[in-house]
């Protein structure tokens, strides 16, 4: 039996972009990775996030938080770390050592967003809908090669 790759999605607190990226891997591409996410400072989920994601039937709101440094030194090795970051934090988005081929997707921080509630559930969906659609590309591209070796 053969373990499936590991893929670790990190942002700065682990509350919103990291754990939609997570949770839509494991749902739309479990075949291939397990997905895992962290952050530099863990905050509580953000429940724009887990209302949103549980629109589209995932259900987010028992998931908690976890640090960078704690999934660092629990020893575990990934195949994949993405920062999911926007450019404008980015500097503060962790580093994962290790082994691991990196990726940067840009995504803007949920818990930025301005408005009225209405406005900023419908700012969050595109959020959802982009780290969807960035995941569903990513493996198509990534699984499809692994799946024919």
């Amino acid at each position: 039996m053969t373990m499936k790759p590991r893929v670790l999605f990190i942002c700065v607190h682990n509350s919103a972009r990291s754990q939609m990226a997570e949770a839509w891997l494991n749902h739309n591409c479990s075949e291939c990775f397990v997905g895992q996410s962290a952050g530099l400072e863990p905050g509580t989920l953000n429940p724009l996030v887990v209302k949103v994601m549980a629109e589209v039937g995932i259900d987010i709101s028992a998931k908690k938080t976890q640090a960078v440094f704690d999934v660092f030194q629990s020893g575990q090795l990934f195949a994949y770390v993405i920062t999911v970051c926007d450019e404008t934090s980015a500097e503060r988005c962790p580093i994962f050592p290790g082994p691991a081929k990196r990726l940067h997707w840009s995504f803007p921080d949920p818990s930025q967003v301005a408005g009225a509630e209405s406005e900023k559930l419908a700012r969050v969906r595109e959020i959802r809908d982009a780290i969807r659609a960035k995941i569903e590309n990513w493996c198509a591209e990534v699984c499809a090669p692994a799946a024919t070796t």
